[in-house]
Formats: structure tokens, C-alpha cells, sequence
């Protein structure tokens, strides 16, 4: 029995470009539903099923707008661990754009790890960012996301 149609949900203030636009070509090429939601403005191709929300600024306010509208079988874009975790606990899927799955078994220990991280970096023993986005990063991601559409019946 195929599955029903689910929305991409993306967490867009912190998402490259790059990943962007292999969401906006998925859109066009598949129609599933696809919202970015973000505290600035976006500007996003005219394509019927990508929208975009502007939510208001302060801390977490884009995440709690997507745990709200997400739903089961959905699918979040997120680099952030603690968005994850609550979307997969909504029975969401969760993706960051490294192309880094996200899953029931693997989110308590990220959240722990991130929050080791966050304790090390406050202390001044760890510093700088993350790496730049590679080519396999981009692949890993379009690859994950292809998966996730051929499970799902979008028209």
C-alpha cells in the first residue's frame, strides 16, 4: 500500500544554499510539499508547492513552528539535534544537510554528545565551526532525500 503524501519541512535560517536548491528541484520535480521556515526573509523560486514562513525573531522560535506543523511520515531538514529528536518522537523523520539521517536509535546519544560539546566550547576548550559543506556532504544529502521521496506518493 503506498504511503500517503508528506510535506519537507525545512529549518532554512542555518541551511546552505546549496542544499536549498536541491530541495527547490525536488519540488518542482517531484511536487512534494516543501516549507521553509525561518526568522528573516527568504527568497525562494515560483514553485507551486514550496512556500516559505517567516516566523518572529528569538531563540528556538522557527524550531517550536516546525514541531507544531510537522506530522508524522514527514521529513525535517535540520542541522539542530534537539529539533531532530523532537520530530522523530512526532514519528517525523529528521535530516541535516550533511546528509546525516537522523533515528530514534541514534538521537539520545547526538543530544548528549551535543550537549558535551556545547559544555567544552562554553569553557573554552573547543572553538571555531563546522567544517564547510563537501561534494559528498551534497551527495549524502540528495542521496537520503531520494530514499525518503521513493517511499513516498507525491503527484
Amino acid at each position: 500500500m503506498p504511503v500517503a503524501a508528506a510535506s519537507i519541512w525545512v529549518d532554512a535560517d542555518a541551511c546552505p544554499n546549496v542544499v536549498k536548491d536541491i530541495l527547490f528541484r525536488a519540488a518542482e520535480r517531484t511536487g512534494v510539499p516543501v516549507t521553509l521556515v525561518a526568522n528573516q526573509s527568504l527568497s525562494i523560486p515560483r514553485i507551486p508547492s514550496l512556500k516559505a514562513i517567516r516566523v518572529a525573531p528569538g531563540f528556538d522560535v522557527a524550531d517550536n513552528e516546525i514541531v507544531k506543523r510537522a506530522a508524522a511520515g514527514d521529513l525535517v531538514v535540520t542541522a539542530d539535534i534537539p529539533l531532530a529528536a523532537e520530530v522523530i518522537a512526532k514519528g517525523a523523520e529528521a535530516l541535516n544537510p550533511r546528509g546525516e539521517r537522523y533515528s530514534a536509535d541514534t538521537i539520545r546519544g547526538l543530544l548528549t554528545l551535543r550537549d558535551f560539546m556545547d559544555t567544552m566550547r562554553s569553557s573554552g576548550n573547543v572553538g571555531g565551526g563546522p567544517p564547510p559543506l563537501t561534494q559528498a556532504d551534497r551527495n549524502a544529502f540528495a542521496s537520503h532525500l531520494d530514499t525518503w521521496l521513493a517511499r513516498r506518493r507525491v503527484a
